[in-house]
């Protein structure tokens, strides 16, 4: 995708479509106070810039007031915490 390949950038463009209506509908039910993208997709820096316009068009809302970022330890989070659930 970062190299221009038309299909890749098509694909990505389809999958912030279809989690940006995921999304919208978890925020227009359970209204989080925020969304932590965990495992490998935080390691997709366009998903925090492009994300919010895929999910506006869906929101109850006319203002997305959800902040949508990265897990702090990147793609390492779950293993991070099941290492801590198992140290007790």
């Amino acid at each position: 995708m970062h190299e221009g390949e038309e299909t890749a950038q098509a694909s990505f463009v389809r999958f912030l479509d279809r989690l940006g209506r995921g999304l919208a509908g978890i925020i227009n039910i359970i209204d989080p106070d925020i969304i932590v993208l965990g495992g490998g997709m935080s390691n997709i820096r366009e998903l925090y810039r492009d994300l919010p316009r895929y999910v506006m068009p869906h929101l109850f809302s006319e203002v997305l007031t959800t902040p949508i970022v990265a897990a702090a330890h990147g793609d390492s989070s779950g293993v991070r915490g099941a290492a801590r659930l198992w140290s007790g």
